[in-house]
C-alpha cells in the first residue's frame, strides 16, 4: 500500500518568503557599505580640504610676515634676507599642525613651502591613515620710486 503525502501551499510560501528575506538582508547589507562609504569620504574629503585650506592660509601669512620684516628693514637702508626668514620661521612655528620651508631668492623673492596632515576617521578602517596638504605662497619686495 502506498502512501502519499500533499504538501500544502504555506509550507512553500514560506520557504518563498525565507529566501526572500534572506536576499532582502543581504541587499540591506550593501547599501549600509556604500553609506558608510561614502560618509566616509564625505568626512575625510572635508578633512583634506580643511588641511590644504590651512596649509595655504599659513604659506601666505608667513609670506607676508617676511615680507613685510625685509620691508622694515629696506626702509632703514637696505632689505634684511635674514629678517625675513626669521619672520616667516617664526609663522611657521606658531602653527604645531603645519611644517614649512622658507626660501629667499635674490631681489627679495620669498617662496614659502607648506605641509599639513591630518588623521582620517573613516579611511582608517582601510588603511589610509592621514590626508596629506601642500601649499606655496611667494611675496616679492617690490621698491617704488
Amino acid at each position: 500500500m502506498t502512501t502519499y503525502v500533499a504538501r500544502s501551499g504555506p509550507a512553500r510560501s514560506v520557504r518563498r518568503r525565507d529566501q526572500r528575506g534572506h536576499a532582502l538582508s543581504v541587499m540591506v547589507l550593501v547599501v549600509t557599505a556604500a553609506l558608510g562609504l561614502m560618509a566616509g569620504l564625505v568626512v575625510d574629503g572635508g578633512r583634506q580640504v580643511t588641511a590644504t585650506r590651512r596649509a595655504t592660509a599659513v604659506a601666505e601669512q608667513a609670506a607676508r610676515a617676511a615680507s613685510d620684516a625685509a620691508a622694515a628693514s629696506a626702509l632703514e637702508g637696505s632689505p634684511d634676507p635674514q629678517a625675513a626668514t626669521a619672520a616667516a620661521r617664526a609663522v611657521l612655528a606658531a602653527e604645531p599642525e603645519v611644517t614649512g620651508t622658507v626660501t629667499v631668492r635674490p631681489g627679495l623673492r620669498i617662496r614659502v613651502d607648506t605641509q599639513a596632515e591630518r588623521p582620517t576617521v573613516f579611511l582608517s578602517a582601510i588603511g589610509i591613515g592621514s590626508v596629506h596638504a601642500s601649499a606655496s605662497a611667494t611675496a616679492d619686495l617690490v621698491r617704488v620710486r
